[in-house]
């Protein structure tokens, strides 16, 4: 490595440095390394690959692209920081918008761009670029040319930018970096608001038709940015770069980073979280919390005395206009054998309206009889306690319980996975079993986790220690004369 420390080069070496940087992004990426920390880059295919991903972007030869990577794998200094300062210097008049999840890191990456095409190496190869004296703002700054480079906060305002220039040619582009926070990847509302925003703000700020929209990021969720778009969402042909930490051959993607025994190490002990973020596949085949290949199949219903409980998870919201696939209710139905297996019986689901919710829960519950119990999940708040008495008054008769939910979903699904996981749970083959298991097998990156709530429910209802009868002393000395 000590070959390889920045050292005074000949004039002849500087201008072949220059030349090969001008027309190569990660040979300018791996030169300005060199020039600024005064070591080499530790380098992998996967870096290579990337920069002439985006080097097709310049040339035109995409214009939608979508990078999903590990984090922590180079991909904002390749992709945003290098990228954008080596197009400056081509273009020194281009414009860009840089959003990601929070605007601190978005203006981080602009900062960065900013002071990399101040260094005097970078000068040397693009002697053009001149940062305008007026561009103090970290995170809005142009050239002297009229370049412009911009970096809203997702969800944050982009009122009077906009990104490429009204001509043919490069012009600049758009770059999303991480557009989710992992720790909200969960939540529906937050994918929604960012799913919302692209439509809504983002997309409307191409300056040209053919302006660049690049998408980095590390899966989270089935229905993240990236699942948005390769599902069609945007209705553009996106070109799609997936690196995965673990190769298709099952060496490690970048091993100087992780070696193949850390991997492994890493994915046993979280395998959703490894499955999204490392693999970019939130939907693993292997399956994530749950192991639903462990169910076994039954023909028919047992001929015993089963113990019942049929759990429910309702819409959150009413179907709309134009969504193509709105919430749903289900309610699942679970019991437990005398030889302490556990029986998935049947799936009762509906995308209704309030009216035709009530209808499904009466005829259901009529259905199972008064020998299985009904457990409600109640939503905080007035309407919530409203809605649990409205439907308590229409079960009249049969044994119904409600209570709110505690914890997040993936611990109140852990006593029923741990259960499948290791084979004590059988179902009754039936024709929801394959969308059932699909949803298990995806959970919890999945679009959907209703049936997943409704089994959860119904499963820590059905296992939940009895109250235990308490007899006072003076009652014992009382009976006991």
């Amino acid at each position: 490595m000590r070959s390889e420390l920045r050292r005074e080069y000949t004039p002849h070496e500087q201008f072949t440095a220059g030349v090969l940087a001008r027309e190569d992004l990660y040979f300018f990426s791996r030169w300005m390394f060199l020039q600024r920390y005064g070591f080499a880059w530790v380098g992998a295919d996967h870096h290579s690959i990337i920069c002439n991903a985006l080097m097709r972007v310049y040339r035109g030869e995409t214009q939608f692209l979508i990078i999903n990577i590990p984090p922590r794998y180079s991909k904002t200094e390749l992709a945003v920081v290098n990228f954008v300062s080596w197009c400056l210097g081509k273009v020194p008049d281009s414009e860009w918008i840089l959003p990601s999840y929070v605007s601190a890191l978005a203006t981080k990456n602009s900062y960065a761009i900013r002071e990399l095409c101040k260094h005097e190496a970078y000068e040397a190869i693009f002697p053009d670029v001149i940062i305008s004296s007026d561009s103090s703002a970290k995170g809005d700054w142009g050239t002297t040319q009229g370049g412009r480079v911009y970096a809203p906060g997702v969800g944050g305002p982009t009122t009077g930018m906009g990104a490429g220039k009204m001509r043919d040619g490069f012009g600049g582009a758009i770059i999303i970096d991480d557009p989710h926070k992992a720790d909200e990847a969960r939540s529906d509302v937050m994918l929604a608001n960012a799913i919302s925003w692209y439509h809504d703000t983002l997309q409307s700020r191409r300056n040209n038709p053919k302006t660049p929209i690049i998408l980095i990021m590390q899966r989270l969720n089935e229905d993240d940015l990236s699942g948005h778009f390769l599902g069609g969402g945007t209705g553009d042909k996106w070109e799609h770069l997936c690196l995965p930490a673990i190769k298709a051959d099952g060496t490690a993607l970048w091993p100087w980073k992780h070696k193949i025994e850390e991997l492994r190490t890493m994915e046993k002990a979280r395998p959703f979280m490894f499955a999204g973020q490392y693999m970019q596949t939130p939907s693993s085949a292997q399956g994530l919390v749950f192991k639903p290949d462990n169910i076994g199949i039954l023909p028919a219903m047992p001929l015993e005395r089963i113990k019942w409980v049929r759990g429910w998870d309702f819409a959150s919201s009413v179907p709309e206009k134009g969504k193509t696939d709105p919430d749903w209710t289900v309610g699942v139905r679970i019991g437990e054998r005398p030889n302490g297996r556990y029986v998935i019986a049947d799936v009762a689901r509906d995308q209704g309206t309030p009216d035709t919710v009530e209808t499904m829960l009466k005829a259901t519950t009529k259905r199972d009889g008064t020998g299985v119990k009904v457990d409600l999940p109640q939503d905080p708040g007035q309407a919530g306690k409203s809605q649990i008495l409205g439907f308590t008054k229409l079960l009249k008769g049969y044994r119904v319980s409600s209570s709110p939910e505690s914890g997040d979903k993936i611990t109140r699904a852990e006593p029923f996975a741990a259960q499948v996981n290791v084979g004590n749970v059988d179902m009754i083959a039936g024709e929801w079993n394959d969308a059932y298991v699909h949803e298990l097998r995806v959970f919890p990156n999945g679009k959907k986790d209703d049936q997943v709530d409704a089994s959860s429910r119904a499963f820590n209802k059905l296992t939940e220690s009895p109250a235990q009868m308490h007899i006072s002393d003076a009652l014992l000395r009382k009976t006991s004369k």
